[in-house]
């Protein structure tokens, strides 16, 4: 076998052939974008570049066929709550069905880290935001949402006969749109209702500064507690939200005011992964108008669960019975255009989160699942802490 760094643009080429190769005939399967993939590791797109490293290898087989991938960084901000020493990641894992190979490509990739004074290796991870690229498929080998890992069913045994350890599991939820909300939901909105000082209202595209400066507000609150302290700005919002505007639907994305404060967020889109699947890959300007075309005749008839969230002082209170009831009035209302609904992952140690899927009536839809590999095996092993 022969490992190959990626240092120009064919072993780049040839990174990105290694996953389609091994995938295009794993039922469910859908090719990634190659510019998705690709932003990951450029220097001037991936902030995470500012604070980290990253490298790649490629491996052959002995007659040159592509048998298998792997990418190794280190990144200064990765922290977890609880980690007691360094981790590095180790992430866009592909390889055949030979746990020599997938060694080859573990103890490559470990070796690197430790000479950066690595202590331990979480994957398959991103090197970056962990809403994409984020974990291995471990349940639900079905149609994956968009920038979502899919592999098939046997890279469980190679990451675990290698030694990789469950940190902690990412379990999706799933449910029919036209589903019957449960009885206690319409009951705790009302309270909330009959309170003029609460509003819930849908995202309008005319107004995204608006919606962005109130999207960074609540999740300052929320979730930068769980991003390592980062903070989200108000740019850094609106950037993503200008992202996002060619595929928003804005009845699907909801906002909770409260003296015209924001509180709430309930953010879903229709799952890119529906259009994407017919693009080959690409995503030129044919691509584009084939896009367009499917978007405008309502193709798409899966939305995506996104991010769902309350500032700290108004959880527990009812406010998420009553976002969903106010978005679940329109959202069924149109349930003749969408059919289903998936969350994006809630990490295994989040029960608060997991309830509320629950208590929507959703069932877990796939499980993807976080590794972690101590370098050090005499030291005593910890899942992720429960929040």
């Amino acid at each position: 076998m022969q490992l190959i760094i990626v240092n120009d643009e064919l072993t780049a080429r040839l990174f990105l052939d290694v996953h389609i190769t091994l995938n295009k005939d794993v039922p469910g399967w859908i090719r990634p974008l190659d510019k998705d993939i690709n932003a990951v590791f450029d220097t001037e797109h991936n902030k995470a570049y500012r604070h980290g490293e990253l490298v790649r290898w490629i491996l052959k087989d002995e007659k040159g066929r592509l048998i298998g991938r792997i990418a190794a960084f280190v990144n200064k901000k990765y922290k977890n709550k609880g980690d007691e020493c360094p981790v590095g990641g180790v992430g866009f894992f592909d390889c055949i069905d030979s746990q020599e190979a997938a060694n080859l490509l573990f103890d490559t990739a470990k070796q690197w880290l430790q000479e950066r004074g690595m202590q331990a290796m979480d994957g398959p991870i991103n090197f970056g935001e962990r809403n994409n690229w984020w974990g291995l498929l471990t349940k639900g080998f079905h149609e994956p949402i968009y920038c979502m890992n899919f592999n098939p069913p046997y890279y469980v045994r190679l990451f675990e006969q290698y030694g990789f350890q469950v940190f902690f599991h990412q379990i999706c939820y799933g449910m029919k749109v036209r589903d019957q909300l449960q009885s206690k939901f319409f009951e705790r909105h009302d309270a909330i209702a009959k309170d003029p000082a609460f509003k819930a209202v849908h995202i309008k595209k005319n107004e995204l500064p608006k919606f962005a400066e109130a999207f960074s507000i609540v999740y300052n609150k929320a979730w930068a507690q769980h991003a390592g302290g980062k903070e989200m700005g108000k740019a850094q919002a609106l950037a993503i939200f200008k992202q996002m505007k060619p595929l928003l639907d804005e009845k699907i994305a909801w906002f909770v005011y409260h003296h015209d404060e924001p509180i709430a967020i309930w953010l879903n889109l229709p799952d890119l992964n529906q259009y994407i699947k017919h693009m080959n890959g690409q995503f030129g300007l044919w691509q584009k108008l084939k896009f367009l075309w499917l978007k405008n005749t309502g193709y798409c008839k899966k939305i995506v669960g996104v991010i769902f969230g309350i500032v700290p002082e108004f959880q527990g209170k009812g406010i998420d019975a009553y976002m969903i009831v106010e978005g679940a009035k329109l959202i069924q209302s149109d349930s003749e255009h969408y059919v289903d609904y998936e969350m994006q992952w809630i990490g295994d140690f989040n029960p608060r989160m997991q309830n509320v899927a629950e208590s929507l009536g959703a069932v877990p839809s796939r499980q993807l699942t976080t590794y972690r590999y101590l370098f050090d095996r005499t030291i005593p092993y910890k899942r992720h802490p429960m929040v």
